[in-house]
This record gives structure tokens, C-alpha cells and sequence, in this order.
């Protein structure tokens, strides 16, 4: 399945829909979203991972990107992943840096 994003801004927190596999093409479309909101004052950042399947060491990358170029008192929620990627975050040490949740707002 095809990467695809969707996105919505709304009161300090960014949201975004994650679809299909997050590799290292798609991941550059990911990257691109971020950079759109990097200036605007967001708190909080939610990525529904729901119906992401995979997601390579380039996903990875652009999660701590994320923190790097919005600030680092970002908070990242990610929502319902799947088992593959909370073993990936977890292997990496990511899952301490993340909040892994059922659903947003908590």
C-alpha cells in the first residue's frame, strides 16, 4: 500500500494520519508535512499510526526530527500502531521519547 498523509492543525496540535508503509521514499513526504508546521506554535504533535504497516529506520529519523526542528518541548503522541512499529520504537529506545496511546487526547 502506497504512503499517504493527512493532516490537520488545530488549536497547538498537529495532527497527522499515517497510511501504507513509511520508508525511506515515503518519508521525505513525512519530513515535508513537518517542515510545514515547524514555525507555527504546536505543542503537541499526533500521529495516528493506526493504518501504518511499516515504517523503516527513515520514519525513525523524521520522529526525531520533529523534535529537533519544532523544540524540544514537542510532545509526540503516537495513536493505535500497529505491533511492528512499537517493537521498532522500542528496539531503538524511541518509545522513550514518545507517548504511545489508544487515543488523543489522553
Amino acid at each position: 500500500m502506497a504512503f499517504q498523509i493527512e493532516s490537520l492543525i488545530q488549536d497547538q496540535v498537529a495532527t497527522f494520519t499515517l497510511h501504507g508503509e513509511l520508508d525511506s521514499l515515503s518519508a521525505r513526504v513525512f519530513q515535508t508535512e513537518i517542515e510545514k508546521i515547524a514555525n507555527q506554535p504546536i505543542d503537541s504533535l499526533v500521529l495516528d499510526m493506526e493504518d501504518l504497516n511499516f515504517m523503516s529506520s527513515a520514519g525513525l529519523r523524521v520522529l526525531i526530527y520533529s523534535k529537533q526542528k519544532i523544540g524540544p518541548k514537542l510532545s509526540i503522541y503516537i495513536v493505535r500502531p500497529q505491533e511492528l512499529i512499537v517493537d521498532t520504537l522500542t528496539k531503538t529506545g524511541l518509545q522513550h521519547s514518545v507517548t504511545i496511546v489508544d487515543q488523543y487526547p489522553v
